[in-house]
C-alpha cells in the first residue's frame, strides 16, 4: 500500500496538470460511482475520465491504488473558536493570542479531516478567513458569521442568573463571544456591525439551547420583527441568516422571517417540515454533537441541567430527519462539535446515513452544502471547470460512511488545486 507523506502538510499547487488515477469516483451528485481518473490544472478540475483510459500527459500522476475520490467535504456548522466543551469557562481560561492560535489549529484539523470548505456558525471573525486565504495558516475555504446575535437571557447570553453587568465585560475576546440585542432597531444595528466587520452571514439565536445557562430548551427567542431586521440587514448586503432553532414555533418564526437555514431542528414536526420545504429553507442537522456531548460531557464539566437538555434532543435527532426527508426539506450537514470532540466530525455522516443512506449523507455534505452557501457553481461536486477540491479515502464510503472525516483514512486532500496532503506514490 502506498504510504502517506510523513512530513509537514503540503501547500503547493504544482505547475502543469496533475492526474489522480486508478480510483473509484463519487462525484457528489448522487449518481452511482465509477472507476476512473480526475485531472486538475491550476485551481480547476479539467477532466473527469471514466474507465481505464489513460489521461493526457501530465506533470504529476498520483496512483490512488483503488481508493475512492470524492469532492472535498463541507461542514456548514463549525465553531473553530469552541476550544473547550464548557464555553463559559473557556472565555476565562485563555489569553486572546492563545485562543487565536488554538482556533488556527482547529482550522488545520478540519482540512486534515477532508473538509475543504466550512461555515463557522458563530465566533470566528474575518481575520481567520483572511489568514487562510493569505496562506498564513492552512485551513478550509472559510465563511464566518462573526458574533452570533442573542436576546437578553437567550442562547447566546452566557451569564448565570446570579451575575450582573455586561455579558461582554470580561474574558477573552477570541472564541465564542455573542452580541446581545433587544428590539428590531438593536438587532438591525448589531447585524450591520457584524457585516461591517466582514461577516459572510449572520447567526441568530431563535430559540433555547442545550449549553446556555438560563433559558429553557423550548423557549422561543427574538420576535418576528427582530428576526426580520437581521434578515433585512443581511439581504441588503447580499448575505444570509442562519437561525439556531429546535422547536416547531422557533422554526416557524425563523422561516417566516426569511432565514436561509435552520440549524439543528431536532424537535421539528410535520407542519414545520412542510414549511421549511415550501420556503426552500435548508435544515442543518448537527446530530453528532449531541451524541458526543452526552457521552463525554460529564467529564468536560457539563451540568446536570445541560445533560438533561441533551437527553431531550438526542433522541429526537434522527426522527427529525425521518420527518424532513419525505417532506422534501433540503437537508444539509453540520457537526457543531466543541473542543476535543471535533475529532468525531466524520461521525456526523455515519449518523445521517441511518436515515438518508450513505449516498444521501455524502450529497448532504457536498452538493447540498455548496448550494446552501451559494457556491454550487464552484464546489460540492466533481466536474470539469469546478474548483479542484477533492479528497481520496481508503475503502468504500458507500459501504461504510464511517471512514469519512478521519485523517488516517484520508491520504489525499486537495483544496483549490493545492496539494495539502498527497500519497507518496507519484510519478
Amino acid at each position: 500500500m502506498p504510504r502517506m507523506d510523513s512530513g509537514p502538510a503540503r501547500t503547493d499547487r504544482p505547475d502543469g496538470a496533475t492526474a489522480f488515477v486508478n480510483a473509484t469516483i463519487v462525484t457528489g451528485t448522487g449518481e452511482p460511482p465509477f472507476p476512473g481518473s480526475v485531472v486538475i490544472e491550476g485551481e480547476r478540475i479539467v477532466d473527469l475520465i471514466e474507465g481505464s483510459r489513460t489521461p493526457r500527459a501530465t506533470a504529476l500522476t498520483v496512483d490512488c491504488a483503488g481508493r475512492t475520490i470524492l469532492p472535498g467535504l463541507i461542514d456548514v456548522h463549525v465553531h473553530i473558536g469552541a476550544l473547550d466543551a464548557d464555553l463559559r469557562e473557556q472565555q476565562r481560561r485563555y489569553f486572546d493570542s492563545e485562543a487565536a492560535l488554538r482556533a488556527g489549529r482547529n482550522l488545520l484539523e478540519l482540512l486534515d479531516q477532508g473538509f475543504t470548505t466550512a461555515r463557522d456558525a458563530g465566533g470566528a471573525d474575518a481575520g481567520f478567513r483572511r489568514a487562510v486565504e493569505q496562506g498564513v495558516v492552512p485551513g478550509p475555504r472559510l465563511r464566518v458569521s462573526g458574533r452570533p446575535l442573542s436576546q437578553t437571557g437567550g442562547h447566546g447570553d452566557g451569564r448565570l442568573a446570579t451575575e450582573h453587568g455586561d455579558v461582554m465585560a470580561c474574558g477573552a475576546r477570541v472564541g465564542m463571544r455573542s452580541r446581545i440585542a433587544d428590539g428590531a432597531d438593536q438587532v438591525l444595528q448589531a447585524a450591520r456591525e457584524e457585516l461591517r466587520r466582514g461577516a459572510d452571514q449572520i447567526k441568530v439565536m431563535a430559540g433555547g439551547g442545550v449549553m446556555s445557562p438560563t433559558d429553557r430548551l423550548e423557549s422561543v427567542q427574538f420576535t418576528l420583527p427582530e428576526l426580520q431586521a437581521a434578515v433585512e440587514a443581511a439581504t441588503g448586503a447580499g448575505r444570509h441568516v442562519l437561525a439556531h432553532a429546535y422547536t416547531p414555533e422557533a422554526i416557524r418564526r425563523s422561516v417566516l422571517a426569511g432565514v436561509r437555514s435552520v440549524e439543528h431542528g431536532n424537535l421539528l414536526d410535520q407542519a414545520s417540515a412542510e414549511l421549511l420545504a415550501e420556503h426552500g429553507v435548508f435544515l442543518v442537522p448537527t446530530l453528532v454533537t449531541y451524541e458526543k456531548l452526552y457521552e463525554e460531557g460529564e467529564r468536560h464539566g457539563l451540568s446536570r441541567e445541560n445533560l438533561d437538555k441533551l437527553a431531550v434532543v438526542i433522541d429526537a435527532g434522527l426522527e427529525s430527519l425521518r420527518i424532513a426527508q419525505p417532506a422534501g426539506v433540503r437537508i444539509a450537514s453540520g457537526s457543531d462539535l466543541l473542543g476535543s470532540m471535533s475529532r468525531h466530525r466524520g461521525r456526523e455522516l455515519a449518523i445521517k446515513a441511518q436515515v438518508l443512506g450513505a449516498m444521501g449523507a455524502i450529497v448532504a455534505a457536498t452538493r447540498t452544502n455548496a448550494e446552501l452557501l451559494g457556491l454550487a457553481d464552484e464546489i460540492g461536486t466533481l466536474a470539469p471547470g469546478k474548483q479542484a477540491d477533492l479528497i481520496a479515502v481508503d475503502g468504500d464510503p458507500l459501504a461504510d460512511p464511517g471512514i469519512l472525516g478521519h485523517p488516517e483514512t484520508t491520504p489525499v486532500v486537495v483544496t483549490g488545486g493545492r496539494l495539502h496532503r498527497v500519497l507518496d506514490h507519484r510519478r
